[in-house]
């Protein structure tokens, strides 16, 4: 079963474990465990970018844990999953109406100097025989 949530980083595959997040007006960077929500204006980083993090000079780094583990499956996703399976195979599908056709016009009729036809009916023609 593939996470939730991966890396922010471009490129990047792997299972986020921490998430980051910019103070603007301390000039301070935080990183945290994985939230338990995306947030906007926060990244999820996996280990390596979580480890090898840098910041603007003058900025300060707070870690609030030395190492991180990925998050296992909670048990609110698979239960999620579980219910969105059973809701699908309850419903039943909308019986298949046919489309509504409006009348058929036909084409105007068109005369030929080589064989005379009987009409013209888009790209067909019907041609008539010796015997009509």
């Amino acid at each position: 079963m593939r996470p939730t949530r991966g890396c922010t980083r471009s490129a990047c595959t792997a299972p986020a474990v921490a998430t980051l997040t910019y103070v603007y007006s301390d000039s301070t960077a935080v990183l945290g465990p994985l939230a338990t929500h995306a947030e906007p204006h926060t990244y999820d980083l996996c280990a390596q970018h979580a480890d090898r993090l840098t910041v603007p000079r003058g900025w300060d780094v707070v870690r609030l844990a030395s190492e991180f583990e990925p998050a296992p499956p909670s048990s609110d996703d698979l239960l999620a999953l579980a219910d969105a399976v059973r809701e699908a195979s309850r419903a039943t599908p909308a019986p298949s109406v046919p489309a509504a056709r409006g009348p058929v016009v036909p084409a105007p009729v068109t005369q030929s100097r080589y064989a005379p036809e009987a009409g013209r009916r888009g790209h067909l023609r019907v041609i008539r025989g010796e015997e009509e």
